[in-house]
Formats: structure tokens, sequence, C-alpha cells
């Protein structure tokens, strides 16, 4: 499965939330199904989750944002459905 593609596609047919603080929330209320992470994200702690898969983006936080289809950088994406996308299957 190639990652780009499947967070391209989650972020279109899925729900995704983007930033930290999305990430923190989502993962308190056990709402987060995979956390992907930019290579440069500046918080480090979020690759510690137990329950939420983590998966590290080999590129930067604006690879990651282009590769999710937006304009602006993105540190963080959280995959709460993943619509169309295989992402949540290896």
């Amino acid at each position: 499965m190639d990652l780009n593609k499947g967070l391209r596609t989650a972020t279109k047919t899925g729900k995704v939330l983007f930033g930290i603080a999305q990430a923190r929330k989502a993962i308190e209320k056990k709402e987060g199904r995979l956390i992907v992470i930019a290579s440069n994200c500046p918080d480090k702690d979020l690759k510690d989750q137990n329950n939420v898969p983590v998966v590290e983006f080999p590129g930067t936080n604006r690879e990651l944002g282009s590769a999710c289809g937006k304009p602006f950088s993105v540190s963080v994406v959280t995959v709460l459905e993943p619509g169309d996308s295989q992402i949540l299957n290896p």
C-alpha cells in the first residue's frame, strides 16, 4: 500500500484530522485509528502511543501536507475513518 495514495484517498473520502493538538484530543477520546507523523514533527511524544498505531512519514511536514492534497504543512495526520482508502490494512 502506497502511503501517499492512502493518505490522499483517506483525506478525500474518509475523516481525518490535521495537527498535533487534534491528534492528542483524538487519542484521549480513543477516536484515532492511525496516526501519521512527519519526520520533522516537533512533538515526538506522539510516537509513544500504545493504543493507536503510529506511522512515521518518510518526508517533511511540507511533503506530508502535499501527500494529503493540502497547500500547507502538516506535522501530524490522524485517521478517524479511512473512507475508500486501504491505509489501515498493511
